[in-house]
């Protein structure tokens, strides 16, 4: 979102307009550049079209090859500025084109390629600032940008191999919940009246399945809008902190479910800090990052416990060791063996890449057994309302025999 800012500089009150999550990323970026802050504001959000909402929105993909084609340019001999001014001059997207125009201008302006990202927070995380800071304070930043680059590959690939497993099955849910609806709402109460001419006595199926169509065929307005209700204080709940914290804990503990959630946040974590500690940020800062940025608030409650513990002078695989329902064994065996030799960063990186496979193993168990419970549930389904609609009738032309 975006902030407008009033701050005074060199004793003069100038304005201008940031790119960020939050107001408090407003105040500390502009602090850090020495401005006294009079005033921020959030911008009102304007009306914009469904299409460009859709097709020139700055999006993960974006942030990808941006990251890949500067370090490519960088590497090649290029300045930062001149990377800058040919990626803006290829940008197709115009909401694109113009944070790359301002990065550009507040570089040309003196200030540092992560003192710029800090303006966008919302598309460039902490984790990606962080190690843009540590490449520009070794003198390696393209080096560690295409280490970074190589990260959000991995990421954007595992992400989408995820996405590609559950399309199907959630179409298929889709589908099905749909088809219900109107089969119960719409189709099934002109079947059923039929039944009332007849003086037979009806099984508990069929006057389950009444009552149910009844009640739809009445109250569906009130259904579909009480639904759409339920999922916004849902979203509303889980934007707070206790809504958040329970529903991640909940997650963990779903049979199957839990090992994907569990492997996949293992494999961003140990990739994480693997880059970060071979990018020469300190543990503790690692650690910092990695709490900021993990999605699970269990994760990040976890962390929040090992930088205590490892800023009082605990090593971080004897911390890990204590965390035990987050961390397996494998990863604390591993951290400590990577501490004991000095090789940390490349210890980490080996256990992201066993986690990955772990993580694929676990996401192709998951989608392989939500198939069959599908069609489990689509036959008992099935199974219900066939006997509730034909038993009625097999009843009816016995009594007439």
């Amino acid at each position: 979102m975006r902030f407008y800012y009033k701050v005074i500089q060199n004793g003069k009150i100038k304005k201008g307009k940031i790119e960020a999550e939050k107001e408090e990323d407003v105040k500390d970026y502009l602090k850090e550049k020495g401005l006294f802050v009079i005033e921020i504001k959030k911008e009102k959000e304007q009306q914009i079209s469904f299409l460009s909402a859709i097709f020139d929105r700055v999006n993960f993909s974006d942030i990808v090859n941006f990251t890949r084609q500067v370090a490519m340019m960088l590497n090649a001999g290029l300045t930062l500025i001149e990377a800058l001014d040919i990626l803006k001059k290829q940008t197709t997207k115009q909401s694109f084109k113009k944070i790359i125009t301002d990065l550009s201008e507040e570089i040309k302006a003196g200030n540092s390629f992560s003192m710029a990202l800090k303006k966008y927070t919302s598309y460039f995380s902490h984790l990606y600032i962080a190690l843009v800071r540590s490449g520009e304070a070794s003198g390696k930043l393209a080096e560690i940008l295409l280490k970074l680059a190589d990260n959000l590959e991995k990421e954007r690939e595992f992400k989408a191999k995820v996405k590609g497993s559950l399309i199907y099955p959630v179409i298929i849910i889709i589908a099905m919940i749909i088809v219900i609806f109107i089969m119960i709402t719409f189709v099934l109460p002109r079947l059923l009246n039929l039944y009332k001419d007849f003086n037979i006595d009806l099984p508990l199926t069929t006057k389950l399945l009444i009552f149910i169509s009844s009640f739809m065929t009445k109250f569906w307005p009130l259904v579909v809008g009480g639904t759409f209700l339920i999922i916004i204080v849902f979203r509303n709940y889980l934007k707070t902190k206790e809504g958040k914290l329970l529903y991640d804990s909940t997650l963990l503990k779903i049979p199957v479910l839990k090992e994907v959630i569990k492997t996949s946040s293992l494999v961003d974590v140990t990739r994480t800090l693997s880059i970060l500690i071979g990018s020469g940020v300190s543990i503790l800062e690692a650690l910092e990052i990695v709490k900021d940025t993990s999605e699970n608030l269990v994760y990040q409650k976890a962390f929040s416990n090992i930088y205590k513990k490892v800023e009082k002078g605990v090593s971080l695989g004897t911390a890990m060791e204590e965390e035990e329902e987050i961390f397996p064994p494998i990863l604390v065996q591993m951290t400590q063996v990577g501490e004991q030799t000095g090789h940390l960063d490349d210890t980490l990186g080996r256990i992201s890449r066993y986690f990955e496979m772990e993580s694929e193993l676990a996401v192709k168990a998951m989608t392989t057994l939500i198939e069959p419970a599908i069609l489990v549930f689509l036959g008992v389904g099935v199974g219900f309302l066939v006997m509730s609609v034909i038993t009625p009738i097999y009843n009816l032309t016995s009594s007439f025999k």
